[in-house]
């Protein structure tokens, strides 16, 4: 019985041994110190990251934040336990002056709906339809604006009105910043 021979000339398949991966230049030689070693070289493709659970840290240039949890935020106004975050900057919370101006505005109005249905059944059932011309709806638009003053800054941010409710809840949310200002 006699072997095939061995070598890189071989039509046996297996005798190559396993094709490097997609990507990934051949590299030669055998491994040891200061040899070729396996894998890409360093700087190779995408750039390396450091092993670690979680997000990587931001690049150079932007801040690491890993001060104290928000307590409460109106509008872009972050509240912490002891400053006020804003797009310009920090502000000491103590001493803090917060205001707070309701600019928006409901507007009562006939529905659509009502319209039609007071057509519809005007036609049919004649006075019946007049009922419907009762359907009212109201709309809320505006803004409700949120000032702070502290250590002579001075910021402002507009809150969306989204009902007749949002400057209750905007003024409950200024009154627990005012109370942690004192």
């Amino acid at each position: 019985m006699t072997t095939p021979p061995t070598g890189p000339d071989s039509s046996d398949p297996f005798a190559k041994g396993p094709a490097a991966p997609q990507g990934v230049p051949p590299q030669g030689g055998a491994p040891g110190p200061g040899g070729p070693q396996w894998g890409p070289p360093p700087g190779y493709g995408y750039p390396q990251q450091q092993a670690g659970y979680g997000f990587p840290p931001p690049g150079p240039g932007v801040p690491h934040h890993g001060g104290p949890a928000p307590l409460l935020a109106i509008g872009d106004i972050i509240v912490t336990q002891g400053e006020i975050t804003t797009p310009a900057g920090t502000m000491p919370l103590r001493g803090a002056v917060w205001n707070a101006s309701d600019l928006s505005r409901t507007e009562e109005r006939i529905s659509q709906t009502g319209i039609i249905l007071a057509i519809i059944f005007g036609i049919l059932l004649c006075g019946l339809g007049l009922l419907f011309l009762l359907m009212k709806e109201r709309k809320t638009s505006g803004f409700i604006q949120v000032t702070v003053t502290s250590a002579g800054h001075h910021h402002s941010t507009m809150v969306p009105a989204l009902g007749p409710w949002s400057f209750h809840q905007v003024m409950q949310q200024v009154n627990y910043a005012r109370s942690l200002s004192m």
